[in-house]
């Protein structure tokens, strides 16, 4: 073989190296919390799984039938039975009368569900109400300034997509056996900021969060068992918790 081609396979060699270097690289990069993003792996790929359930959700609200929307992550998502079956049952019982539409992947960040419901979860539909519950899943890694930030985007973005939708805002449920868990901590300074979204008129914004704690701050086992995750006990508070606000906003 002649040295010119042995020197053309070395720099292609050393290019293709380059380039697999750079791409694993930007594959690592964070997302940012208020830029949409789908979940991808590890190695930048589609997350399948995450991929499905959004192509599922935007067949549901092509569909058009749904007056309420529940929008966010694992904890959203357990409403269907998945964590447990009891949840289902309390779901029916305080929402069935609604239509609802549970539009909840587990692991979603604030950036995904902004890349969700840009890209077809929010059309073909017109619900009277939307509930947003997201944020937890950023605070290991996002600044409470990110996260908050994430959140306006995604409340933004409802706003001009589902003008005559009622949207309740959920304070980020607390998490960590005790007030001083960082998390939470970081958490409570998100909803500080999250709350002046509340307009009173389209957006309203309620805070749960003290309905599962004991009265010293703590969190037990039997509201959530793994303490960020909702026991049926807890989706029970939760359903009672904002059923007279939801009744409200149905009208």
């Amino acid at each position: 073989m002649k040295k010119s081609s042995l020197a053309s396979m070395f720099l292609v060699s050393v290019a293709l190296a380059i380039g697999t270097a750079v791409a694993q690289k930007q594959a690592a990069a964070p997302q940012a919390p208020d830029v949409a993003a789908p979940k991808v792996m590890p190695d930048g790929s589609p997350n399948q799984g995450f991929m499905d359930a959004h192509q599922r959700f935007v067949s549901i609200a092509k569909e058009g039938t749904s007056q309420l929307v529940f929008l966010g992550d694992s904890i959203t998502a357990g409403w269907g039975g998945r964590r447990n079956t009891d949840s289902r049952d309390i779901w029916d019982k305080a929402f069935g009368q609604y239509k609802p539409a549970n539009f909840g992947i587990g692991g979603d960040r604030t950036q995904h569900v902004l890349w969700r419901i840009t890209n077809g979860e929010l059309d073909g539909i017109k619900p009277k109400a939307i509930v947003l519950m997201i944020g937890t899943n950023n605070s290991g890694s996002d600044s409470a300034e990110g996260i908050a930030n994430g959140i306006k985007a995604i409340v933004k973005t409802i706003r001009e997509k589902q003008p005559q939708a009622n949207l309740l805002l959920l304070a980020v449920f607390p998490r960590g056996e005790t007030p001083s868990f960082p998390q939470r901590e970081k958490l409570t300074k998100v909803n500080a900021m999250i709350a002046k979204l509340n307009d009173g008129q389209h957006i309203h914004y309620l805070d749960i969060g003290p309905k599962f704690l004991q009265p010293d701050g703590t969190l037990t086992k039997d509201i959530m068992p793994d303490l960020l995750h909702l026991s049926p006990a807890g989706y029970q508070i939760w359903a009672d918790a904002i059923g007279p606000k939801l009744a409200e906003l149905m009208k």
